[in-house]
């Protein structure tokens, strides 16, 4: 899984990478690539919801606001 690869060396804590990972999936499942993780697009989309968790706490919110900068239709 791309984001927890991204997030292997990072000084986050447990419940950071949680909200994150739960952030990442949701954004796949929304994008109907939950089958693809390894699809270039889902590296995109995992540091992109990595960028955005610095601010935001919300999974969904995390999600949703990475697939609107990407500029990405869900599906």
């Amino acid at each position: 899984m791309p984001i927890r690869r991204l997030l292997e060396d990072s000084r986050l804590d447990q419940d950071e990478i949680e909200i994150l990972t739960r952030a990442f999936n949701h954004a796949l499942h929304s994008l109907s690539l939950i089958d693809r993780r390894d699809d270039p697009l889902a590296e995109m989309v995992a540091r992109k919801v990595i960028e955005i968790g610095a601010g935001v706490r919300d999974p969904v919110e995390i999600s949703r606001i990475a697939i609107k900068q990407l500029g990405i239709s869900p599906a």
